[in-house]
């Protein structure tokens, strides 16, 4: 082996040996029951939800994602972050602190199908099943988008095969989560969130300070396609729409809003907040620099890049020593593995109490249930690993599909159940139904717009949404108001609020 090879190999190895060591830790720390393995106890701080938040939001998606949009198409992409900021802003300021409180109110709700089951009183199960299928259907896929870009990472940066990265990354993370749960998995999204960071500061500055500074970088890039530098390029009103509707997603993604449920105190929201929007806003910030930055240094280097996406990995052979290049690349394992591993715990734990308890074993001790949870780790990751199979995958295109299932299917229910004691139990899974439908139609069906593809012309966030909306309203007030003993939930949830 190398230098260069060791270098960075010593690096993700001391990272992962840190990873699992959380785990372990975690594993004796926390309570053997389902709330202190599937929500740590509800007693996370605030720096800890606003990064584990964050990290488990941004995925390989920040560093790959971003990053190989901006490189491609200049920074029109920008408004993706543009809508995510005001989304996850918004997200932090209705649904936060409503969630934390009703979520306790609501008979200590563990999961978001636990939460819609006992806000609305469903005792048919109905409400649970389908939001536990969107669950298990919607994250399968995300979570094999992260895996592509740890099987990408370690194809172009280790010289190592593409499904060996997978099953790597994929170890690595099944191993903390499994024994760890949520704290863990929260702890190790603290350390992720702060290299993620450190990261999206260094990178772009090294890569400016290596061009010349942004003058020259932006001359460069003049001299390349001035239309790069041009926010509104080729943009239509129905373009700017569909990627400022990324936002909309934060409102339905259980793997960020789980984050809100388990801080310790409503009182904490707003330092969590402060806190998560200023990662969120450096670390953007840097990942689009990087990636406009990086189409200047192919130019100015004369290399070929066949895959955008791997722009960053680039900028971290060439520019760096070995062992920060280590360092570096562990932010993008950081990144994906903080994603892979919340996602894995929202749907092990949906599969727990949603499906193995609900069908199978209603009398299930804790114990039991903490196993099936771990068990379904595993199956989960194994799954995942199969779907993201395809080097070829793009993570953009995998994660903006997942993304506009979550936020279509979840987003509206999620944001009036919280603020309208008015809708009902038939409303919610009208909502959730339709929302959920619009996207798979939307994105997998044949219909076309003159001649282009339904979500090419209107990311499908945007009509899922809106119709998923509608949907809660009409059937709402079509099929009756809530129990009485909903809307005393509804007061209590109001009350608890203000203290």
């Amino acid at each position: 082996m190398n230098g260069v090879s060791s270098g960075v190999m010593i690096s993700l190895g001391a990272y992962f040996l840190v990873m699992i060591g959380i785990g372990i830790y975690a594993y004796f720390k926390q309570a053997n029951d389902t709330e202190g393995y599937m929500l740590g106890g509800r007693s996370l701080g605030p720096a800890v939800t606003a990064l584990s938040a964050g990290a488990s939001d941004m995925s390989g998606w920040l560093l790959l994602g971003l990053p190989g949009a901006m490189y491609a198409d200049g920074v029109v992409s920008a408004w993706i972050a543009i809508g995510l900021t005001l989304g996850a802003f918004l997200n932090y300021l209705i649904v936060a602190p409503r969630l934390r409180v009703y979520t306790e109110v609501a008979d200590n709700a563990i999961t978001l199908p636990d939460y819609f089951a006992n806000r609305f009183e469903d005792k048919s199960h109905l409400l649970r099943v389908i939001s536990a299928v969107v669950i298990i259907l919607f994250f399968t896929v995300y979570t094999a988008a992260s895996l592509v870009g740890g099987g990408k990472l370690f194809e172009s940066s280790l010289n190592l095969s593409y499904s060996t990265g997978l099953w790597v990354t994929a170890g690595v993370v099944v191993a903390y989560t499994l024994f760890g749960g949520f704290l863990a998995v929260s702890m190790t999204d603290f350390v992720q969130g702060i290299i993620m960071l450190f990261a999206m500061v260094i990178v772009p500055i090294v890569a400016l300070t290596d061009l010349g500074g942004v003058s020259a970088t932006t001359n460069a890039i003049r001299a390349i396609d001035p239309s790069m530098l041009d926010i509104t390029s080729g943009m239509t009103v129905l373009g700017i729409v569909s990627l400022l509707a990324w936002g909309l997603g934060y409102f339905g993604q259980p793997h960020i809003i789980v984050r809100f449920m388990a801080i310790r105190s409503v009182k904490d929201i707003p330092t969590a907040r402060n806190i998560g929007m200023s990662w969120m806003i450096i670390s953007l910030i840097g990942a689009c620099v990087t990636g406009i930055a990086g189409r200047a240094y192919v130019q100015k280097t004369a290399m070929t890049l066949d895959d955008p996406e791997t722009i960053f990995l680039v900028f971290t052979q060439f520019l760096f020593h070995p062992l920060v290049s280590g360092f570096l690349l562990a932010a993008i394992l950081a990144a994906i593995m903080s994603t892979i591993s919340s996602q894995l715990l929202v749907v092990s734990s949906s599969l727990t109490k949603d499906v193995y308890k609900l069908f199978f074993d209603r009398d299930a001790p804790e114990a039991r249930q903490v196993l099936v949870g771990r068990l379904s780790v595993v199956v989960v990751a194994v799954v995942a690993i199969l779907l993201a199979s395809n080097p070829e995958s793009s993570v953009l295109s995998l994660v903006s599909n997942a993304w506009a299932g979550f936020g279509a299917a979840f987003g509206p229910l999620v944001i009036f159940s919280l603020t309208w004691r008015r809708m009902n139990r038939n409303g919610a899974v009208a909502g959730m139904v339709v929302g959920a439908l619009t996207v798979i139609l939307w994105v997998y069906g044949p219909f076309q717009m003159n001649g282009v593809p339904l979500n090419s012309w209107l990311y499908a966030i945007v009509p899922g949404f809106i119709l998923s909306t509608i949907a809660i309203f009409a059937v709402s007030i079509m099929t009756g108001g809530p129990r009485p003993s909903v809307s005393a939930k509804f007061e209590e949830m109001e009350m608890n609020l203000d203290k």
